[in-house]
């Protein structure tokens, strides 16, 4: 399986890996079957993404996607972070092997998951900003 030297880098040298403590925004994400759980931590301040940290167990792939999607979304405010795609991270990674795009979509879930977070601690319904959230049920999991 061929990866490329930015999924790569960011495999051997993720960024922004770690807890927030007082994060104001968790999400989960994950599929036992896979292997693959990401959990992302935001802290949002006047509507701005000004921390985000990641904890994945996971394959190369979803290393590195979960640490490129963080550099993506931190220090943006929340109206682009909806905008993240797991098409934009894969173009971001300069490309995934098909049988790990899922990877990219479990890092968008996760920023997601965590926005819905976000809103429901302020009293806020999240599904009509974020959308709904799908866990990750992917029958095609790859080692």
């Amino acid at each position: 399986m061929e990866y490329s030297a930015k999924v790569m880098e960011h495999f051997t040298n993720p960024h922004n890996v770690g807890e927030i403590p007082d994060a104001n925004g968790i999400g989960e994400i994950g599929n036992a079957k896979c292997g693959d759980i990401m959990k992302m931590y935001l802290k949002i301040e006047n509507d701005v993404v000004v921390d985000v940290k990641f904890k994945t167990y996971g394959c190369a792939s979803a290393i590195a996607t979960s640490s490129i999607a963080t550099d993506m979304i931190k220090g943006q405010p929340i109206s682009e972070v909806l905008k993240l795609t797991n098409s934009a991270v894969v173009e971001a990674l300069d490309g995934l092997p098909a049988v790990k795009i899922h990877c990219s979509v479990l890092a968008e879930q996760a920023v997601k998951a965590a926005l819905s977070d976000y809103y429901k601690r302020q009293g806020i319904d999240p599904e009509p900003i974020v959308g709904k959230i799908e866990d990750h049920d992917h029958d095609a999991c790859h080692i």
